[in-house]
């Protein structure tokens, strides 16, 4: 066995052993369908809290998927912090229906300030009134029965919940239909199978619960990396809250431009890199001491995965560029051939297991893909895998670059029964 080739050895097994708990995940959640939630026994108050940049285009649907919920009305609270808009978001809300708050704070940029400003004052102005918080984005649309489930789950006794995360424009480019099909596997065969083997879940950006008595203690929100959200999961699993699941779903706006989804996934990643190097001490503690698999579960999904790989790519190609060029003295024509079909064959493995991935998650999700154009949904399985390709030099760039919060735009201006019927 030469150098590269047990190098090569070493990293496959790694990479396998660190995530063969995933391909467990995917059976149990292939095989046992749908986790089932007990109907609740009490309907509990709610606020909805909508963070809202230059959102008039989109806000008001929220609001009135919202209003429209198949819940009790005087038991949810809609709040919307317009934060430093320069359009009529805030008017749109009001007319509405929502509770506006205006913020204007340019020095503290980002969607956890501006949770952190609007919690401090609703919990001020309304003590006591609400026994947990939903958080959107104000792209969002929420499915009428989307309480109703929550509620359903809350009542187990959760102080956090996730949900099932769907996407209101998947045919309007390849793009689109790629996080579509990213978040609707994230829900199947991760959290839907975290559930059912009854660990901790994972938020993820938006439609998610917390439970006021978190809220409360924190006299606000105390997460202010680049993606709060994992910041906040990565926190439970460490110190043992755990957090649910709920097939309560709702729709998202995703990115179309190529450009667009490249800045939105590099804070991402960048975000990813902060919560790992904030809490990786307390992730191994976690795990080694306590023995939390949650823990383990987060460092998995925080760890540089594709930085593993590209590491691998870059070793085989500098291998094969010096061995070429020292013409038999470092490496022998065989070796540089092996190295090269090693190349060959680890592209070909993740294009083929992401391919796969697209496949079943189409298959099984099926009922929830909204697209006038069927075709899409056929191109989408092979230019998925090429989506996913694009993390790897957003993973290195995350590394050196310095990366800012910076708004997403969101126009698509939908209704849910225009989304339900197959709308763009």
């Amino acid at each position: 066995m030469t150098p590269i080739v047990a190098f090569n050895t070493i990293v496959g097994v790694v990479f396998g052993l660190c995530f063969l708990y995933q391909v467990v995940f995917f059976f149990v959640g292939l095989l046992r369908g749908e986790v089932k939630i007990p109907q609740a026994k009490k309907q509990h108050s709610y606020a909805f809290f909508i963070a809202a940049h230059n959102e008039e285009a989109v806000i008001a649907n929220l609001v009135k998927s919202i209003r429209e919920q198949d819940y009790p009305s005087e038991l949810i609270d809609i709040f919307v912090v317009a934060d430093a808009c320069t359009d009529n978001t805030a008017q749109a809300a009001r007319e509405a229906g929502a509770i506006v708050y205006e913020r204007n704070d340019l020095s503290r940029k980002g969607k956890s300030w501006v949770m952190d400003y609007g919690f401090d004052r609703i919990l001020k102005e309304y003590p006591g009134k609400h026994e947990a918080f939903f958080i959107f984005d104000a792209d969002n649309l929420l499915s009428r029965d989307y309480v109703k489930i929550m509620n359903d789950a809350y009542d187990q006794g959760y102080l956090a919940l996730t949900s099932y995360r769907n996407s209101k424009n998947f045919g309007s480019s390849w793009i689109s239909s790629a996080y579509a099909t990213w978040f609707m596997r994230e829900a199947r065969y991760l959290n839907n199978a975290r559930m059912i083997c009854g660990t901790s879940c994972a938020v993820s950006g938006s439609g998610y619960l917390v439970s006021a008595k978190i809220i409360q203690g924190m006299h606000g929100w105390d997460f202010h990396t680049l993606t709060e959200d994992i910041q906040f999961t990565t926190f439970c699993a460490i110190h043992g809250v755990r957090i649910g699941y709920a097939p309560a779903e709702f729709y998202d706006e995703q990115p179309v431009k190529l450009k667009a989804s490249i800045k939105q996934r590099m804070r991402w990643t960048k975000g990813f890199y902060q919560v790992l190097f904030t809490y990786g001490r307390h992730i191994f503690t976690s795990i080694t001491k306590f023995r939390r698999f949650a823990a383990y579960d987060m460092l998995m999904v925080i760890g540089p995965a594709m930085l593993l790989t590209l590491m691998c790519l870059l070793v085989n190609v500098t291998f094969i560029v010096v061995g070429s060029l020292s013409h038999g003295f470092l490496a022998t024509d065989a070796e540089i051939e092996m190295a090269f079909g090693s190349v060959v064959m680890m592209l070909a493995y993740m294009y083929f297991t992401f391919f796969i991935m697209g496949l079943f998650t189409t298959v099984t999700e099926r009922k929830h893909i909204h697209c006038p154009q069927k075709w899409r949904i056929v191109t989408n399985l092979f230019t998925f895998p090429i989506f996913m390709f694009t993390y790897i030099p957003l993973t290195v760039a995350a590394l050196f670059l310095k990366v800012d919060w910076v708004p997403t735009p969101h126009d698509v201006s939908v209704t849910l029964d225009e989304v339900l019927d197959g709308a763009k």
